[in-house]
């Protein structure tokens, strides 16, 4: 495997604590994977490492002027600059004319959870959708992308599709955006730690929870997911109460963008089918026009930890061609 790329492109989805890179094909198929640990708060040496990682992949393969896309959290607007990083120092940072003034091909930048959507689209759980797909990240915070009638959408700044900040209770808990009630404080793997938290705070967890046993200050969505899993009800229901919040907010989505198939990634989504079963049912009960219409299918991610990077390899192949 030597020359230019073809069909080849790197992908790389830059996080707050882990930088995950990828050489991937035009099915999406990835070649070789790299990961890194991210120093987040050294904004000036990120953009070196991405790059390093992305020669040595395309060194190591023998080829030569192969795209990058990149996929950040965050604001990230149309010509590649990052607004607003909420884990990185990043503000009014151009980080893709960066990152081109350091690589021989391409470079594309996008938001993260646009990449996933994307990703998905292409070589995941969206193959069979049709052309249209909402996609929910569920992690420390809720990310979103959407595609419509097969386009990534961006909106009018590159900002759209910020779905972890729809309002779905006023009067919900504050969010770190500074409003309440938006999705993500209620629905987010964070916000399924707070909502156990505050069950074994207040006395309404039973006694019997083997979450009791934990800290507290280490009960975290993840430790809530495996205690759900291994048969604690108290967790389980705690899922089923996040799942509620993202059924609410599924249904408001799908009453305004109509897509054929609504996927949800992103690290909660370890809690399977007790999540997604309370979204399926709080959503079906609150779409419009639900017994006279056909409503998109809520299912789980495919591509789990290599949705973004393929995501943004793709997308860095599509702009290229």
């Amino acid at each position: 495997m030597t020359g230019s790329g073809g069909g080849l492109a790197v992908g790389v989805d830059v996080g707050g604590t882990k930088l995950a890179a990828g050489l991937v094909a035009a099915d999406g198929s990835v070649v070789e994977r790299v990961r890194r640990d991210t120093p987040a708060d050294e904004r000036d040496a990120i953009v070196p490492l991405i790059a390093e990682v992305a020669r040595d992949l395309v060194d190591r393969h023998g080829l030569s002027r192969v795209p990058v896309g990149v996929g950040a959290a965050g604001l990230v607007d149309r010509d590649g600059t990052v607004r607003f990083a909420p884990n990185i120092a990043w503000v009014d940072y151009p980080l893709r004319a960066e990152l081109q003034a350091l690589l021989d091909g391409p470079v594309t930048v996008d938001n993260d959870a646009n990449v996933a959507a994307w990703g998905e689209y292409r070589a995941g759980a969206g193959t069979a959708a049709g052309d249209s797909l909402v996609m929910l990240t569920l992690g420390t915070g809720v990310g979103g992308g959407l595609v419509l009638e097969g386009a990534l959408m961006r909106g009018a700044n590159g900002l759209a599709a910020e779905f972890g900040h729809v309002i779905v209770d006023e009067g919900g808990p504050r969010c770190s955006c500074g409003n309440r009630g938006c999705l993500e404080p209620l629905a987010s793997g964070t916000a399924i730690g707070r909502i156990a938290r505050v069950g074994l705070a207040d006395g309404s967890a039973p006694a019997g929870s083997t979450l009791r046993a934990v800290p507290r200050d280490e009960v975290t969505g993840k430790s809530v997911t495996v205690a759900a899993h291994a048969g604690d009800a108290y967790a389980a229901s705690v899922l089923a109460t996040a799942g509620f919040w993202l059924g609410v907010g599924i249904s408001s989505l799908v009453d305004a963008l109509d897509p054929a198939l609504v996927v949800v990634g992103g690290g909660a989504i370890q809690a399977g089918e007790l999540l997604l079963e309370p979204a399926r049912a709080a959503a079906a009960e609150r779409i419009l026009g639900r017994r006279h219409r056909t409503v998109a299918p809520i299912v789980r991610a495919q591509l789990a930890d290599d949705a973004g990077l393929v995501g943004a390899a793709l997308l860095a192949l599509a702009a290229g061609s």
